[in-house]
């Protein structure tokens, strides 16, 4: 079993030189398209320091976010994405 481990993780690795050295194309790809943070905000009606608040984030990071000098990412790209979508539940649940 061992042997068939090693082998399996050998030939992932492989696959991923090829495809970082543009041999092979990857076999899935997800692109995510970044949150208009500040319109984002507006479109609530927070301030920088409210929606910081909201987030549980410094009002630095929205700032960073909002001049494009960050960009969200993992739990908090998430998170900007429910609010997107659904205002209202998310300043419910988030409030």
């Amino acid at each position: 079993m061992e042997n068939a481990l090693f082998d399996d993780l050998r030939q992932s690795l492989v696959e991923a030189r090829d495809i970082a050295t543009g041999k092979a194309q990857p076999s899935r790809r997800f692109e995510v398209s970044a949150t208009d943070v500040k319109a984002l905000r507006e479109q609530i009606g927070l301030s920088q320091s409210e929606f910081a608040g909201l987030l549980r984030v410094s009002v630095k990071t929205i700032q960073n976010w909002e001049q494009d000098r960050r960009q969200p990412t993992g739990p908090a790209a998430a998170l900007l994405k429910i609010v997107s979508a659904s205002p209202e539940v998310a300043l419910k649940a988030l409030g």
